[in-house]
């Protein structure tokens, strides 16, 4: 959609604003808006008023503060509710963050109750609404433009904060009132239309998602379609046969079930736990050097190097029982328990971290990548989940590893369920990052237009009113 601008412009005066349309102003905050930054801790005390605390996450994943959300209940005395209960209008910023790029990032307070409470690393800016609309600065924050003084304002190394008197300092592009509600209301039902359209496309994902895990977990347990497994000069309808194991249900009759340690033989299995954090520490890291697999490098089946932590060549050799070999099959241990890869030639010689484990099959009559999809699937990822042990954080060792039963198949038939995955996940996946693509693009969409709507690089002031 095609917007125009304004009548005429002026010079802002301010290099990375430019021009602004004439009737415009740009203030610095602290003159249309009073800024607190809040100290209530999380922590309830008997001694203290009960309240529900925005917390964070709930600035950080919300476009709105108001009481219906999952609000936590604590505890704060009658001179914090004072001075931090927030009120219609207020908006709430991040103040620290462990990126840059997450701060100052904006929640418009849409309702409110006398025991909501802002709570500690966030920042309340109150606009004196005869000058600014709460509505107008939540989109202003937004904006990529303004938003970036307060990240470059942002001080730290591992952990950013933002200063009280940067927040004042930082500089509004500033409509009349009036215009600055015409604004607000166009943004509200733009983004509007914009964030139903991004929800629709990750709801889509999600079921292309479910679609392929249950495409994994019906192929691993019931074998091939019918099609393709005469493709493959397979059965297409084989008999069946209780496994024995609970939630695997009934399999074809003529596969095995043994357990992963079943399978070592002479040695041929190897799980190995990695580097525990005596061994090696984040400050071990360089730019340069070899990678270290962490839980967030797994995704999809697949090792993905985005942002992958690296370590000396030196530290490599000496954790050297670590590395990986093509062929091994690496799975998280903590956390996000039972993702799992498969190393390619590409990822022989990286390591493991102490998040992962690492499972090295050299018994010939296990596919390693029909491995993956059965150790991946819902049915390996069940005895996981059964066997997961941790009372705050589940976590999975190496014996648990090694007492999953898997189905076995012929190899052949091994083969062709793998190749047949192979494809059919090659095409989801390639679905899936269309909608992403997506998916980007709306995002990008609405970041420019609210960007341009608050500085004045559009006109929108009648279709406000539309």
């Amino acid at each position: 959609m095609k917007y125009s601008p304004y009548p005429s412009y002026k010079p802002s005066g301010v290099a990375w604003l430019g021009d602004v349309p004439a009737g415009w102003e740009v203030k610095r905050l602290k003159t249309t808006a009073n800024t607190r930054t809040s100290n209530v801790d999380k922590v309830p005390s008997e001694d203290e008023l009960p309240v529900r605390l925005c917390n964070y996450t709930d600035v950080y994943y919300n476009d709105h503060i108001h009481p219906g959300l999952e609000l936590m209940e604590t505890t704060a005395t009658a001179e914090e509710i004072q001075r931090f209960r927030l009120h219609l209008g207020d908006v709430v910023i991040t103040k620290d963050s462990e990126e840059w790029d997450d701060i100052a990032v904006p929640a418009l307070v849409r309702e409110t109750t006398p025991d909501l409470v802002c709570g500690y690393h966030l920042a309340i800016i109150r606009p004196n609404l005869r000058k600014l609309l709460g509505a107008f600065l939540f989109r202003s924050l937004q904006s990529s433009a303004v938003n970036h003084q307060f990240q470059i304002a942002a001080t730290g190394v591992t952990r950013y904060g933002l200063p009280k008197s940067a927040i004042g300092e930082a500089l509004l592009p500033l409509p009349p009132i009036d215009e600055q509600r015409a604004i607000a209301d166009f943004l509200d039902r733009q983004t509007g239309r914009i964030d139903t359209l991004i929800a629709k496309r990750r709801a889509l994902i999600e079921r292309l998602k479910e679609k392929r895990s249950a495409l994994i977990s019906r192929t691993v347990t019931r074998g091939l379609p019918p099609a393709a497994a005469r493709a493959a000069g397979l059965d297409p309808h084989p008999p069946l046969k209780p496994s024995g194991v609970e939630w695997l249900g009934d399999v074809p009759e003529h596969w095995g079930v043994a357990k992963v340690k079943l399978l070592e033989g002479n040695d041929q299995s190897v799980v190995q736990t990695g580097p525990f954090g005596a061994q090696l520490h984040a400050s071990d890291y360089v730019d340069e050097g070899v990678p270290l697999i962490l839980i967030r490098n797994v995704n999809d089946f697949k090792i993905d190097d985005t942002e992958i932590p690296r370590i000396s060549e030196e530290d490599a050799s000496r954790l050297a029982m670590y590395r990986l070999q093509t062929g091994d099959l690496v799975f998280s241990r903590v956390g996000s328990v039972g993702r799992i890869a498969l190393c390619t030639e590409k990822e022989d010689g990286w390591l493991i971290s102490g998040q992962m484990l690492r499972l090295r099959l050299r018994n010939p009559q296990i596919n390693r990548r029909y491995a993956l999809y059965i150790l991946g699937s819902e049915a390996g990822l069940t005895f996981v989940e059964l066997q997961s042990v941790g009372s705050t954080r589940e976590s999975i060792n190496t014996d648990i590893l090694r007492n999953i039963p898997i189905l076995i198949p012929p190899l052949p038939e091994q083969r062709a369920i793998a190749d047949f995955l192979d494809r059919q996940t090659a095409k989801i996946d390639r679905l899936v990052s269309l909608e992403e693509a997506v998916i980007d693009r709306l995002q990008e969409y609405r970041s420019a237009l609210i960007t341009a709507a608050v500085t004045g690089k559009i006109d929108v002031r009648e279709r406000a009113e539309v």
